[in-house]
């Protein structure tokens, strides 16, 4: 989900720089400065969930420009750290691979907007809607927020891609769906797995380093 250089029409690329710069506005105005910046373990966790994002976006294969597959991590990220971190955090993640060449500066908001507004979103989408219809299980947060949120969210994420691809006239439908759509259900178990087994690991161990995750309501109330 890689957006290189002339893939996009101009009108595309203002229209999706003006989504993702307006949606970066409302993240920094939402975002807990004040606790970030008395917590210095928080910042040094939000830091090291950078550079791992970062590493795991390098490694990404494909066919064609712009229909690349790989690892997302942002909904984990969304459940550590909420919505408005988890789209800074991601934002700073594709920054530096930018400035490293492993970027193209033409299609960072197409890849930001695809890559971790949608799916960020949609993670906290689905993570609200289990708040609200289910009870307030650490198996239900576990299985329907990290598990298939991850798989759910990388799907959006990449038919988003596609979708941009094809309105641009940069690939026929039935080229977009031979070489990409077809291989999303491969990628959605393993996003979720990868996911769960993070936030599974976080909510054992260090279940107040979690964001979304109100331990005493989940299993001290149980």
């Amino acid at each position: 989900m890689s957006f290189s250089e002339g893939l996009l029409s101009s009108g595309w690329q203002w229209l999706l720089h003006l989504v993702y710069l307006l949606v970066l506005m409302a993240a920094l105005w939402r975002a807990p400065w004040k606790v970030l910046v008395a917590n210095n373990r928080l910042q040094h966790l939000l830091l090291g969930a950078t550079v791992a994002l970062m590493f795991m976006w390098s490694m990404r294969a494909g066919i064609s420009p712009g229909l690349s597959i790989h690892f997302l991590g942002v909904t984990a990220l969304t459940l550590m750290f909420g919505w408005d971190l988890a789209i800074l955090a991601a934002s700073m993640a594709m920054l530096a691979m930018a400035l490293m060449g492993l970027e193209s500066w033409d299609g960072f908001a197409a890849s930001a907007v695809t890559s971790i507004l949608i799916p960020v979103t949609v993670s906290l989408a689905i993570l609200r809607y289990v708040e609200w219809k289910l009870p307030r299980n650490f198996f239900v947060y576990l299985f329907l927020c990290a598990f298939v949120g991850g798989g759910v969210a990388s799907a959006c994420a990449g038919l988003s891609s596609a979708t941009v691809l094809w309105f641009n006239d940069v690939y026929s439908w039935a080229k977009i769906e031979h070489e990409y759509v077809r291989y999303l259900p491969l990628i959605m178990f393993p996003e979720g797995l990868l996911n769960g087994i993070v936030m599974t690991g976080m909510m054992v161990f260090l279940p107040d380093w979690v964001r979304t995750f109100d331990a005493k309501a989940y299993i001290d109330e149980q």
